[in-house]
C-alpha cells in the first residue's frame, strides 16, 4: 500500500520536530524508520535535477525495497541500477522496464543471471563486462540457454576496483561484437573517487573523468559502431551529471540521504529520510548510559564516533558499541531514563539498511505500515 501524504514540503521542512513519532512506543528498538513525505520529496528533486526522468537510472542499493521501488516508477522512473542478483530480481518482481546489474557475473553467479532474465521476461536485463574471458564465458552460456544478454562495458576512470582501463575500452568494445551470445549497449563509468565537499574540485574531476568518457565513445563511433549509452556517476557528482546531455545519471543513497552526504554535499538539498530509534536501556552512571544500538543496528564500517548522528543530542559522546549495545556519556545535567527514545541519523544509510529485514513507515509523524528489506538477503528465489 502507497501511502499519501497530507503535509505539503514546505510544512514538513518547517517542524524542526519532523522526526518525532506519535505512537513510537508502538515500535521495538532499534528500528529503521522511513519518513515517506521526505521520500517523495527526495524522489521528486532527483528528478527536477536532472530535468526528465527518463534520464534517470537509481542504485537501488540504499534502499533495497519493492515499495520504494514502485514509487520511483510512479514518479516517471523507469530504468534502474543494482549490485546483487537479489537486488535485480527484486527490480524484476516490480516489473521494473530496464534494469542494470553493475557488476561482473563470473562462473555461478552468470548462471543465475541467465536464470533471472528467463524468469522475468518483462524486464530487459543488462550487466557489465570488462573482459574478454568473462564476456565469453558470459556468451556461451546465454547461447546454450538460447538467449541474448545486454551488455555494457565497465570502464575504470579511477575508481579502481573493477573495470578496463579507458585506452583499452574500444578494443573490447570491439572484440564483444563478435560473440553471438551478448549485444554490447553501452559504457558503465563509476566515479565513485569523486567525493571532495569542495564542489568546484568535484566539478573539475568530474569533468576530466567525462572527458575520458566523451573520447571513448568518438573512438567508438570512428570504428563505425552505433553511439553507445553511457551510464555514469553516482550521488556526490549528480548534480554535474545532472547538467550534462546524453547520458543516464545513476544516484542511489538520494532516496534516503544519510549524514555523511548531508554534511559533506550541502548544495544538494535532499533531506534525510531514514532513522535509526534506539532506547536507553540501562543508566551506568550519572553521566554514562547504554543504549540498543549495535554493531548489528548501525554501519560499523567508520570510526565509533562516526557511525551515528544523534538529532538534538549535540553533547554526546561516544564511549564503545558491541553487537547489541552503545555505550555513550552524556552531560551531567542530563535528564535521560530508562526506555526514553534517541533518534539517530546514519553517517551511511545503504548498510545501515541491509542490517534490517524491515523498515517502519513514518506518514504525518505517525508509524503506519512496514516495508521489508526484500533484497538485503544474497537471493529470494534465484
Amino acid at each position: 500500500m502507497i501511502l499519501q501524504g497530507r503535509k505539503t514540503i514546505s510544512q514538513m521542512t518547517s517542524n524542526n520536530k519532523w522526526y518525532e513519532i506519535e505512537n513510537v512506543d508502538e515500535i521495538d528498538s532499534p528500528a529503521l524508520v522511513i519518513y515517506l513525505e521526505r521520500v517523495k520529496h527526495n524522489i521528486a528533486l532527483a528528478i527536477s535535477m536532472v530535468g526528465d526522468a527518463s534520464r534517470l537510472r537509481p542504485h537501488v542499493k540504499t534502499h533495497k525495497s519493492k515499495e520504494a521501488t514502485l514509487l520511483m516508477m510512479e514518479a516517471g522512473i523507469s530504468k534502474f541500477k543494482c549490485a546483487t542478483i537479489a537486488e535485480a530480481e527484486m527490480l524484476g518482481m516490480c516489473n521494473a522496464p530496464d534494469v542494470l546489474l553493475a557488476y561482473q557475473p563470473v562462473r555461478p553467479k552468470s548462471s543465475r543471471f541467465i536464470s533471472l532474465i528467463k524468469k522475468y521476461p518483462q524486464t530487459t536485463f543488462s550487466c557489465l563486462i570488462d573482459n574478454i574471458d568473462s564476456a565469453t564465458d558470459l556468451s556461451n552460456n546465454a547461447v546454450s540457454n538460447g538467449i541474448r544478454v545486454r551488455v555494457f562495458i565497465d570502464v575504470n576512470v579511477g575508481q579502481n576496483r573493477t573495470g578496463i582501463l579507458p585506452k583499452n575500452t574500444p578494443t573490447l568494445y570491439e572484440a564483444c561484437q563478435t560473440l553471438q551470445g551478448i549485444n554490447v549497449v553501452g559504457i558503465h563509468a563509476y566515479d565513485g573517487h569523486i567525493y571532495n565537499p569542495d564542489f568546484a574540485i568535484r566539478k573539475q574531476k568530474s569533468d576530466a573523468t567525462f572527458l575520458e568518457v566523451e573520447h571513448i565513445k568518438d573512438q567508438l563511433q570512428a570504428k563505425g559502431l552505433m553511439q553507445p549509452i553511457i551510464v555514469i556517476g553516482g550521488s556526490p557528482t549528480f548534480p554535474i551529471n545532472a547538467q550534462r546531455t546524453g547520458i543516464e545519471c545513476s544516484p542511489g543513497t538520494f532516496i534516503y540521504w544519510d549524514k555523511g552526504y548531508h554534511t559533506s554535499f550541502p548544495e544538494m538539498k535532499f533531506l534525510p529520510a531514514a532513522l535509526v530509534i534506539t532506547r536507553v536501556i540501562s543508566l551506568l552512571d550519572e553521566t554514562h548510559v547504554c543504549l540498543d544500538l549495535g554493531h548489528k543496528s548501525i554501519a560499523a564500517e567508520n570510526n565509533l564516533e562516526n557511525r551515528v548522528s544523534f538529532i538534538d543530542e549535540d553533547d554526546i559522546k561516544f564511549i564503545g558499541q558491541n553487537e547489541e549495545h552503545l555505550v555513550v556519556q552524556l552531560p551531567s545535567h542530563h535528564n535521560k531514563k530508562v526506555g526514553d527514545v534517541l533518534y539517530g541519523i546514519p553517517i551511511h544509510i545503504c548498510p545501515t539498511c541491509a542490517l534490517y529485514d524491515t523498515a517502519t513507515v513514518v506518514e504525518n509523524q505517525r508509524a503506519k505500515e512496514h516495508w521489508k528489506i526484500i533484497a538485503r538477503d544474497r537471493s529470494i528465489t534465484i
